[in-house]
Protein backbone atom coordinates (compact mmCIF):
# COMPACT_ATOMS: atom_id res chain seq x y z
CA UNK A 1 0.00 0.00 0.00
CA UNK A 2 1.47 3.40 -1.04
CA UNK A 3 -0.62 5.52 0.76
CA UNK A 4 -4.51 5.68 3.00
CA UNK A 5 -6.69 8.98 1.95
CA UNK A 6 -8.79 9.73 4.79
CA UNK A 7 -11.63 12.03 4.52
CA UNK A 8 -14.89 10.41 4.50
CA UNK A 9 -17.06 9.32 7.59
CA UNK A 10 -18.77 6.56 5.48
CA UNK A 11 -17.77 3.78 3.24
CA UNK A 12 -16.90 4.60 -0.12
CA UNK A 13 -18.67 3.27 -3.20
CA UNK A 14 -16.20 4.45 -5.89
CA UNK A 15 -13.54 5.64 -7.01
CA UNK A 16 -12.11 7.43 -10.33
CA UNK A 17 -9.11 9.13 -11.89
CA UNK A 18 -9.34 12.12 -14.29
CA UNK A 19 -8.02 11.22 -17.44
CA UNK A 20 -4.72 13.11 -16.84
CA UNK A 21 -4.33 11.19 -13.73
CA UNK A 22 -4.43 14.45 -11.50
CA UNK A 23 -7.00 14.09 -9.92
CA UNK A 24 -9.26 11.42 -8.14
CA UNK A 25 -12.69 11.57 -7.27
CA UNK A 26 -14.49 9.31 -4.47
CA UNK A 27 -18.44 8.57 -3.68
CA UNK A 28 -19.15 8.15 -0.61
CA UNK A 29 -22.32 6.84 1.61
CA UNK A 30 -21.88 9.89 3.47
CA UNK A 31 -23.39 11.85 0.70
CA UNK A 32 -20.25 13.68 -0.55
CA UNK A 33 -17.83 13.45 -3.32
CA UNK A 34 -14.15 14.45 -2.57
CA UNK A 35 -11.77 15.63 -4.99
CA UNK A 36 -7.87 15.06 -4.24
CA UNK A 37 -4.88 15.97 -5.59
CA UNK A 38 -2.87 13.52 -7.09
CA UNK A 39 -0.64 15.52 -8.71
CA UNK A 40 1.52 17.12 -5.85
CA UNK A 41 4.91 14.59 -5.42
CA UNK A 42 4.66 15.14 -1.72
CA UNK A 43 2.53 12.94 0.55
CA UNK A 44 0.11 12.05 1.73
CA UNK A 45 -1.98 13.77 -1.08
CA UNK A 46 -4.17 16.49 -0.24
CA UNK A 47 -8.18 16.84 -0.42
CA UNK A 48 -8.75 19.37 -2.95
CA UNK A 49 -12.41 20.11 -2.80
CA UNK A 50 -15.47 18.47 -1.16
CA UNK A 51 -18.92 18.20 -3.39
CA UNK A 52 -21.76 18.14 -1.05
CA UNK A 53 -25.53 18.49 -2.05
CA UNK A 54 -26.39 14.72 -2.52
CA UNK A 55 -29.78 13.68 -0.38
CA UNK A 56 -28.82 9.91 -0.34
CA UNK A 57 -25.61 7.90 -0.82
CA UNK A 58 -23.20 8.16 -3.25
CA UNK A 59 -22.84 4.67 -5.55
CA UNK A 60 -20.95 5.62 -8.75
CA UNK A 61 -18.54 8.45 -9.90
CA UNK A 62 -16.72 9.10 -13.36
CA UNK A 63 -15.10 11.74 -14.79
CA UNK A 64 -16.14 13.12 -18.90
CA UNK A 65 -13.15 12.94 -21.01
CA UNK A 66 -12.29 16.36 -20.80
CA UNK A 67 -11.39 16.01 -17.10
CA UNK A 68 -13.20 19.09 -16.28
CA UNK A 69 -16.61 17.02 -15.65
CA UNK A 70 -17.36 15.09 -13.14
CA UNK A 71 -20.49 13.28 -12.73
CA UNK A 72 -21.61 11.00 -9.72
CA UNK A 73 -25.30 8.60 -9.52
CA UNK A 74 -26.69 8.15 -6.39
CA UNK A 75 -29.04 5.97 -4.08
CA UNK A 76 -31.54 8.97 -5.16
CA UNK A 77 -32.04 8.16 -8.51
CA UNK A 78 -30.38 10.80 -9.76
CA UNK A 79 -27.37 11.97 -11.53
CA UNK A 80 -25.35 15.25 -11.19
CA UNK A 81 -22.81 16.72 -12.52
CA UNK A 82 -20.00 19.57 -12.00
CA UNK A 83 -17.62 21.92 -13.47
CA UNK A 84 -14.54 21.91 -11.14
CA UNK A 85 -13.05 24.51 -12.21
CA UNK A 86 -16.20 26.92 -11.20
CA UNK A 87 -18.09 24.75 -8.57
CA UNK A 88 -20.82 25.29 -10.46
CA UNK A 89 -22.94 22.61 -10.45
CA UNK A 90 -25.33 21.24 -13.73
CA UNK A 91 -28.98 20.60 -13.32
CA UNK A 92 -29.75 17.03 -12.32
CA UNK A 93 -30.23 14.53 -14.26
CA UNK A 94 -33.94 12.53 -13.49
CA UNK A 95 -34.93 9.38 -14.93
CA UNK A 96 -34.24 6.37 -13.21
CA UNK A 97 -36.34 4.32 -10.92
CA UNK A 98 -33.94 3.19 -8.86
CA UNK A 99 -30.25 3.55 -7.78
CA UNK A 100 -27.83 4.35 -10.51
CA UNK A 101 -24.90 1.98 -10.16
CA UNK A 102 -22.21 3.07 -13.26
CA UNK A 103 -21.97 5.68 -15.62
CA UNK A 104 -19.72 6.11 -18.61
CA UNK A 105 -19.43 9.52 -20.88
CA UNK A 106 -18.81 8.51 -24.48
CA UNK A 107 -15.53 9.52 -26.09
CA UNK A 108 -16.47 12.93 -27.75
CA UNK A 109 -18.06 13.84 -24.34
CA UNK A 110 -21.79 14.65 -26.15
CA UNK A 111 -23.62 11.54 -24.22
CA UNK A 112 -23.39 9.85 -20.84
CA UNK A 113 -24.80 6.51 -20.25
CA UNK A 114 -26.00 5.46 -16.94
CA UNK A 115 -27.11 2.15 -16.09
CA UNK A 116 -29.72 1.35 -12.98
CA UNK A 117 -30.98 -0.86 -10.34
CA UNK A 118 -34.34 -0.09 -12.90
CA UNK A 119 -32.90 -2.82 -15.60
CA UNK A 120 -32.25 0.11 -17.87
CA UNK A 121 -29.94 2.08 -18.95
CA UNK A 122 -30.57 5.66 -20.08
CA UNK A 123 -28.17 7.94 -22.53
CA UNK A 124 -28.42 11.54 -21.66
CA UNK A 125 -26.95 14.83 -23.83
CA UNK A 126 -24.72 16.55 -21.63
CA UNK A 127 -25.01 19.71 -23.47
CA UNK A 128 -28.45 20.48 -22.64
CA UNK A 129 -29.40 17.81 -19.66
CA UNK A 130 -32.17 16.06 -21.63
CA UNK A 131 -32.62 12.16 -22.11
CA UNK A 132 -31.76 10.62 -24.95
CA UNK A 133 -33.28 7.31 -24.80
CA UNK A 134 -33.94 4.43 -22.46
CA UNK A 135 -32.29 1.18 -23.26
CA UNK A 136 -34.14 -2.11 -22.30
CA UNK A 137 -33.61 -5.77 -22.32
CA UNK A 138 -31.73 -6.31 -19.13
CA UNK A 139 -34.00 -8.85 -16.50
CA UNK A 140 -32.09 -7.71 -13.24
CA UNK A 141 -29.99 -4.40 -12.01
CA UNK A 142 -27.50 -3.02 -14.52
CA UNK A 143 -24.23 -3.12 -12.75
CA UNK A 144 -22.29 -1.63 -15.17
CA UNK A 145 -21.65 0.48 -18.52
CA UNK A 146 -18.76 1.18 -20.46
CA UNK A 147 -18.57 3.15 -24.40
CA UNK A 148 -15.88 1.06 -27.24
CA UNK A 149 -13.42 3.73 -27.88
CA UNK A 150 -15.49 4.85 -31.12
CA UNK A 151 -18.04 5.50 -29.03
CA UNK A 152 -20.43 3.59 -31.13
CA UNK A 153 -21.10 0.40 -28.95
CA UNK A 154 -22.22 0.64 -25.52
CA UNK A 155 -21.41 -2.71 -23.77
CA UNK A 156 -23.71 -3.63 -20.18
CA UNK A 157 -23.05 -6.03 -16.77
CA UNK A 158 -26.23 -7.01 -15.29
CA UNK A 159 -27.50 -9.16 -12.16
CA UNK A 160 -28.84 -11.26 -15.17
CA UNK A 161 -25.31 -12.91 -15.60
CA UNK A 162 -25.70 -11.40 -18.75
CA UNK A 163 -23.58 -8.68 -21.45
CA UNK A 164 -25.46 -6.73 -23.85
CA UNK A 165 -23.87 -4.47 -26.69
CA UNK A 166 -26.08 -1.65 -27.80
CA UNK A 167 -25.23 -0.29 -31.05
CA UNK A 168 -25.64 3.66 -29.76
CA UNK A 169 -26.59 4.71 -33.29
CA UNK A 170 -29.95 2.95 -33.76
CA UNK A 171 -32.15 1.38 -31.76
CA UNK A 172 -31.97 -2.33 -32.78
CA UNK A 173 -32.04 -5.14 -30.77
CA UNK A 174 -28.44 -5.82 -28.67
CA UNK A 175 -26.17 -8.37 -29.14
CA UNK A 176 -26.33 -10.64 -25.72
CA UNK A 177 -22.82 -12.19 -24.22
CA UNK A 178 -23.84 -15.25 -22.16
CA UNK A 179 -21.66 -17.43 -20.37
CA UNK A 180 -21.35 -15.81 -16.58
CA UNK A 181 -23.15 -18.06 -14.22
CA UNK A 182 -23.27 -15.16 -11.53
CA UNK A 183 -23.49 -11.45 -11.94
CA UNK A 184 -21.57 -9.39 -14.05
CA UNK A 185 -20.27 -6.47 -11.87
CA UNK A 186 -18.21 -4.89 -14.50
CA UNK A 187 -17.18 -4.37 -18.28
CA UNK A 188 -14.24 -2.66 -19.87
CA UNK A 189 -13.20 -2.75 -23.63
CA UNK A 190 -9.82 -3.06 -24.88
CA UNK A 191 -8.31 0.02 -26.31
CA UNK A 192 -8.41 -1.10 -29.62
CA UNK A 193 -12.03 -2.06 -29.16
CA UNK A 194 -11.57 -5.18 -30.47
CA UNK A 195 -12.11 -7.10 -26.92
Amino acid sequence: IQETLKGHSLPVSSVAFSPNGLTLASGSHDKTIKLWDMATGAKPHTQRQVVEGRSSSVSSVVFSPNRLTPASGSDDNTIKLWDTATGRQWPTLKGHLRTVNSMAFSPNRLTLASGSDDYTINLWNIANGGQLKTLKGHSDCVRSVAFSPDGLTLASGSDDNTIKLWNTANDGQPKTLKGHSDCVRSVAFSPDGLT
